[in-house]
């Protein structure tokens, strides 16, 4: 009898696909799951526990050690408390304003920067923006990898800046 079963099994199975009848829902279903389940996501890299960064103004935390030689940079030690994911200072640019000194074209290779005008102004140059003047108040962000450049700015300027990464490549261009 067992033969009998299985023998009948076999010849519904060959007159649904003869008929044209779809006899493998279940299984194609079947199959969407297992090849979901053998999906696997990379898992993100687990970052250090943040911790508090407080800073308070102080003149000798302004250091001529950044990124340009005319200006002096206060970190605020976002670097440091978020492990690398950000990285926050104030900017005062020292003035005169020297234009063959200033006015480079260049880009930062970052995933996130925003500048905060806190004194003074500054003029910039920014690819598909053109020159702005940034007043006291004034914020703007800039892509990454945006071409951009300082035209002017004041003698008393002072600009708060966030990127992303803390730590990021600037690579100067022919204007």
């Amino acid at each position: 009898m067992a033969k009998k079963a299985k023998s009948r099994s076999a010849l519904q199975v060959a007159v649904k696909k003869r008929s044209g009848a779809k006899a493998a829902p279940r299984l194609s279903a079947r199959k969407a799951v297992k090849a979901k389940a053998r999906i696997v996501t990379p898992k993100k890299p687990v970052r250090p526990k943040q911790r508090i960064a407080i800073s308070h103004h102080r003149e000798e935390d302004f250091k001529a050690d950044g990124l340009r030689t005319y200006a002096k940079y206060r970190d605020l030690g976002i670097a440091a408390a978020s492990h690398g994911l950000a990285q926050a200072h104030v900017i005062r640019l020292q003035g005169p304003c020297n234009p063959d000194e200033v006015s480079k074209l260049h880009f930062h290779a970052v995933e996130f920067q925003m500048v905060y005008v806190l004194k003074g102004w500054v003029k910039t140059y920014m690819d598909g923006e053109g020159e702005t003047l940034m007043k006291e108040g004034s914020a703007w962000t800039q892509p990454p990898k945006i071409k951009h450049m300082i035209l002017d700015y004041s003698d008393d300027v002072e600009l708060l800046e966030v990127i992303l990464p803390a730590e990021f490549r600037t690579v100067e261009l022919k204007a």
